[in-house]
């Protein structure tokens, strides 16, 4: 098993997190699975709008990516078990649902706690020792909200601009020390994700009630509809194993006209079309 590479993947008990575990291990690579409760995932094995997980390929981590004990714990636990880790993939968080005026400064911080604070805790170490062996690849997980930042979801949205600044300054750091690093850049996938929003309990006489819940409404009916999983699997596949990885993949048709539009429209204009887009 020594030989194998491995990667970590932090989230990987559902949603993308177990498309990116399931691929990896059918390429032969060793997985290492984070999850709060990893006896659960194993012992279940599935999840909601994503490909199975196969438990018995998966080697399961506990870990809190906002608790310092327990990312420090799940670190070691994995290079006790691997002598290198070749791969990290930050993948762990959640978002939140609310106007900016209206959601409190607590969610806010557990949203950015999670989504930016907790990549952090994990990749700092790992980047220490990808450099120490002189080789090793780092992908983060951001959302074509960092780019098109998505009304009621303000905080998600700059939680996942900052992943991309933090992604793309961090390739510049590490670049003398043989370490690629790549943003992972979905639109709108098939997985359980809304059914762990945090929705929020929005004032009865909210001057945003009409919008919001129009907003909400798009949100809930077109993430069903949205590609499968597997192809943001694909992206990981491509950023861990390409002799070449590329420094954004972005996936899915809406995350490539996003970026289109943003080189070719003005930023009003780019509003307007996310406005028209959610029917605010």
């Amino acid at each position: 098993m020594a030989d194998r590479s491995s990667v970590l993947i932090t989230g990987a008990s559902s949603g993308l997190g177990a498309a990116m575990a399931t691929r990896m291990t059918s390429l032969g690579w060793r997985v290492f699975g984070t999850s709060r409760k990893p006896r659960i995932a194993a012992r279940d094995g599935t999840s909601v709008g994503a490909e199975a997980v196969d438990p018995a390929a998966i080697e399961w981590i506990a870990m809190d990516v906002c608790d310092d004990g327990s990312v420090e714990r799940g670190l070691a636990e994995v290079l006790a078990r691997s002598p290198r880790l070749d791969g990290l993939v930050c993948n762990a968080g959640f978002g939140i649902y609310g106007s900016v005026e209206e959601t409190s400064l607590e969610r806010a911080r557990a949203q950015f706690e999670t989504n930016v604070f907790g990549v952090l805790r994990v990749a700092r170490p790992v980047i220490a020792r990808m450099r120490a062996q002189g080789s090793g690849r780092l992908l983060f997980v951001g959302s074509l909200s960092g780019r098109a930042p998505i009304p009621f979801q303000a905080h998600y949205s700059a939680t996942k601009a900052a992943i991309e600044a933090l992604a793309f300054s961090l390739a510049n750091e590490v670049q003398p020390f043989g370490l690629s690093v790549s943003l992972i850049e979905p639109g709108d996938i098939d997985t359980a994700f809304n059914d762990v929003m945090d929705w929020g309990d929005m004032p009865p006489a909210s001057a945003y009630h009409d919008r919001q819940k129009r907003c909400e409404t798009m949100i809930r009916e077109s993430l069903p509809n949205a590609p499968k999983p597997s192809i943001v699997a694909d992206a990981v596949a491509h950023a861990l194993t390409s002799k070449h990885p590329k420094l954004r993949y972005a996936v899915g048709n809406e995350a490539r006209l996003v970026g289109l539009g943003k080189r070719l429209f003005s930023d009003r204009l780019n509003l307007k079309l996310i406005r028209d887009h959610f029917g605010i």
